[in-house]
């Protein structure tokens, strides 16, 4: 069924070929998959909510149990491709990602759609990985920037109408059509990855994979998050919350003592030594728990309190997807030439900013002064603010670890959205059913909006305290480099973005 081939020395498809065309294709189609899905589950949640009568901690569940294992599988998920081969793993991951989605589309109860969505994250984690992986070890050098940018482009075209798909789909029939829809486009993608895609791995004899490692960060993220999102109806001092807690915060300690210790970490911990690229990933947490946190509530208080449809819900957030696809080639192009620095200060600012005008949004709904208004102050913040922390990030990173450093700002980023899912409805008081009651929700809604933006403004000022901007140099630039991961940070577990990847602009910002 899957072929053994190895990676190529020269990979030798071009850009206009037949065969070239469907490779685009199937990852387009593969990756679209998973950001499709992370679009339109948020805007889901209420609907889901009604259907098993559950409270705001199973919905923090359905986002988190997915997140959850995606997060904690992904650099595994990596590996495993490089090692057995892509093409081998980017289908399986497939096949994986369309059986659970089909368990989540017949979910009876909110318990079976949490197990089915950490096992939509653990496809999620295996196929992510290989789409680009796919394009870099497939397409010649000449041609594999064209291939990258045709995938970034119509993969943001894919996120910009989730949205809208998603919305309309829960309105005219069910919340279930959101993950039923992934399943022809998943076979879609098999059968074109088996006729199509070479297969291709990393060059040399196999590593021994990272599996305790993989266990142990999956197991720390699970204490942490299920102590956070139980604490509030068991009590911070329940046993079960402490054990949890404790627990996954020691997880932490023995997964960085595995790392630290193993002959090929999937985390080579050496990475960290670059503070640049320590600074990158601290802001990148913090605003990424920003962003996480306040998308994972907009889209059930626009519908709740506000009375908007799924699909004006969605629809209400389609400016954000604009901006981003309009101004982020912009924005790298402008970090690229006067440093990254002011633009990583500002942007988190400006998200802030966005984030804060959300507290105007209540039960009259009008969009044009109450959402708008923060829609686009938001999304401007983000195009400012991604492209330039995604590339400092991996620019920060020695070249030969260059694909773990896009791994790693990816993983950073989920996480924090983990987290901030978990803490910030706890934190603003939006607990049990409250989500049920507009006036209660729209003030906890509004004190997390606050609390969301102080946490985006607080990562602009640590970008201001710690990142630096490159020493420029006479010497030409290494040949452009694009790695398998990046920029797919991007593709956030709500109604959200792709930043356009960038050929890896060499700086020599020194690796202090």
């Amino acid at each position: 069924m899957f072929g053994d081939t190895a990676t190529s020395d020269a990979p030798g498809l071009t850009y206009k070929s037949g065969t070239g065309r469907w490779v685009l294709a199937a990852t387009v189609l593969g990756s679209g998959i998973a950001a499709l899905d992370a679009t339109v589950v948020g805007i889901a949640l209420p609907a889901i909510a009604r259907d098993f009568h559950a409270q705001v901690s199973s919905m923090q569940w359905v986002v988190d149990g997915y997140t959850l294992t995606l997060a904690g599988l992904l650099l595994l998920g990596g590996a495993l491709g490089d090692a057995h081969g892509r093409r081998k793993v980017f289908v399986i991951g497939t096949v994986w990602f369309a059986i659970a989605s089909l368990a989540c589309g017949l979910a009876p109860n909110v318990a079976f759609l949490i197990v089915a969505r950490a096992l939509q994250g653990a496809g999620g984690a295996l196929l992510t990985p290989g789409s680009l992986a796919i394009l870099q070890a497939s397409f010649t050098p000449d041609d594999r920037p064209k291939a990258i940018g045709a995938w970034s482009g119509l993969g943001g075209i894919a996120t910009a109408i989730g949205p809208f798909l998603g919305g309309w789909l829960i309105s005219a029939v069910s919340w279930r059509l959101v993950f039923f829809i992934n399943l022809p486009l998943a076979a879609a993608v098999v059968a074109i990855s088996l006729r199509h895609v070479p297969e291709s791995r990393a060059p040399g004899p196999r590593q021994p994979l990272d599996v305790a490692g993989a266990v142990t960060i999956s197991l720390a993220l699970a204490g942490v998050t299920y102590g956070l999102i139980e604490a509030p109806g068991s009590g911070w001092t329940s046993p079960a919350v402490l054990t949890t807690l404790l627990a996954g915060v020691a997880l932490f300690a023995v997964f960085a003592h595995i790392e630290n210790r193993h002959p090929n970490a999937m985390l080579p911990l050496v990475v960290f030594r670059s503070r640049q690229f320590s600074a990158a990933n601290a802001v990148t947490f913090v605003v990424y728990g920003a962003l996480g946190g306040a998308l994972f509530l907009v889209p059930v208080v626009l519908q709740e309190v506000s009375g908007y449809s799924a699909l004006d819900a969605g629809v209400a957030l389609l400016p954000i997807t604009f901006i981003m696809l309009a101004l982020s080639a912009r924005s790298a192009a402008l970090a690229a030439k006067i440093g990254p620095r002011l633009q990583m200060t500002v942007g988190p600012l400006v998200i802030a900013a966005g984030l804060a005008l959300f507290t105007r949004v209540h039960g009259s709904g009008d969009y044009w002064s109450q959402v708008l208004p923060a829609v686009l102050v938001f999304g401007f913040g983000l195009a400012i603010n991604v492209a330039p922390l995604t590339a400092t990030a991996l620019a920060a990173a020695p070249a030969e670890h260059s694909g773990i450093a896009s791994a790693v700002n990816n993983d950073v980023a989920r996480a924090a959205s983990l987290i901030a899912v978990a803490v910030l409805p706890v934190a603003a008081g939006i607990t049990g059913d409250s989500y049920l009651h507009p006036a209660e929700l729209t003030q906890g809604f509004h004190v997390a909006m606050l609390i969301a933006a102080v946490v985006a403004a607080a990562g602009g000022l640590l970008a201001a305290a710690t990142i630096r901007n490159p020493v420029r140099r006479a010497a030409a630039p290494p040949p452009a480099d694009v790695n398998s991961l990046q920029c797919m940070n991007c593709a956030l577990d709500g109604p959200l973005l792709r930043t356009p990847p960038r050929a890896r602009k060499e700086s020599a910002e020194g690796h202090e």
